[in-house]
């Protein structure tokens, strides 16, 4: 079969697939990848052509980038804007698309944007350079939201004053329980992010099977743990028993990282959150605690932000909710390509949009 080579253990596979295809009914299992890491995964590693019609696999709304709204991209590029303000933000941010162009394009007209790869990063440049106001651009689910919760402490304790978030970090659960609610999208099961787990753990998923009867699995990004993953929702699914079942116990513990979780207790509190796709949705974002009121950029810089509207004729919202595949919306691969990017689908690494023009077009 194509693509087994590509597998560490060809043979095990094999018997994955056989497997998963045996536990397959009259109908293909409709399964939601949740994370944009496992999207990519499945795409270069064949799981797909693998599988053949037996799963239908949809991508969700696991993407950081993605799922950031046009008002919140909009009211980054108005903070890069204004006066002695440096804004610091991730490489995968840089040219998502706003109403007045993009953190790049920002950039090439004069304003002082830097790439970094860390929170601390922009912390240490905030010291560094005392006349400057230092604006992070804190993006990014659970796996990161610590990161940048220890640099507000340090912040705090190292008394630099000239450093700030600007936080548009978004809480998975909230957001899945969102999207099974609208019931938009009719599923089988989850495919759940493995680095999301390994800083929650897995109770906050159990509403997936007491609320939703629905299975999910949290799993890693090999391709055999992808596959592992497939047959576990296959066979719960057709014995109609959800679980949620943590697939991945050498990196998710029951309780997750405590230690991540105080620190972002410390500085966050969840607050409503704007989900490109999915709209605004309460206790899904983390904002600073009023404690760090100095540090937070939405308070600190009254900018202007322009009215935000979609991209025209981007489908990028509908991918993020499963109810649309990239090659359906009429810009894909036209349009709209990583080299000239109208949603943000097609410049995250992570994006449906970019995984499908890498690799889903053979």
């Amino acid at each position: 079969m194509r693509y087994l080579d590509e597998f560490r253990d060809p043979e095990l596979a094999r018997v994955l697939v056989a497997a998963i295809r045996a536990e397959m009914g009259d109908r293909p299992l409709r399964l939601m990848e949740v994370c944009g890491s496992h999207t990519v995964a499945i795409f270069r590693s064949g799981v797909r052509q693998l599988l053949g019609g037996s799963v239908e696999l949809l991508s969700g709304p696991g993407c950081p980038v993605c799922v950031t709204a046009q008002r919140d991209i909009d009211h980054a590029l108005a903070l890069a804007a204004a006066p002695g303000v440096t804004l610091a933000t991730f490489g995968d941010m840089i040219k998502v698309p706003g109403a007045r162009g993009s953190l790049q394009q920002a950039r090439a007209a004069g304003a002082d944007v830097r790439v970094v790869y860390a929170a601390t990063d922009a912390l240490r440049f905030a010291e560094a350079n005392p006349s400057r106001q230092v604006v992070f651009l804190g993006i990014g689910f659970e796996t990161t939201a610590p990161t940048v919760a220890a640099s507000l402490l340090e912040a705090r304790q190292r008394r630099v004053s000239n450093y700030y978030v600007f936080s548009v970090h978004k809480l998975v659960p909230p957001a899945l329980r969102a999207l099974l609610a609208s019931g938009e999208v009719q599923l089988d099961g989850l495919i759940l992010p493995g680095h999301v787990s390994a800083i929650i753990g897995e109770a906050p998923y159990r509403f997936l099977s007491t609320d939703y009867r629905l299975p999910a699995v949290i799993t890693g990004f090999e391709p055999l743990d992808i596959l592992r993953s497939i047959l576990d929702l296959a066979r719960l699914a057709r014995s109609a028993r959800p679980a949620v079942v943590n697939q991945y116990g050498r990196a998710v513990r029951q309780d997750g990282n405590p230690a991540a979780l105080e620190a972002m207790a410390a500085a966050f509190s969840a607050s409503v959150a704007e989900w490109r796709g999915l709209g605004s949705i309460p206790g899904s974002g983390l904002r600073p605690r009023s404690e760090f009121a100095a540090h937070d950029a939405a308070l600190a810089f009254p900018v202007d932000v322009p009215a935000s509207r979609e991209p025209a004729g981007c489908a990028c919202g509908r991918v993020l909710r499963g109810a649309t595949k990239p090659p359906e919306c009429p810009l894909f691969a036209v349009a709209c390509t990583p080299e000239r990017p109208v949603g943000p689908c097609m410049v995250s690494a992570e994006g449906a949009c970019t995984a499908y023009y890498a690799y889903g077009r053979a």
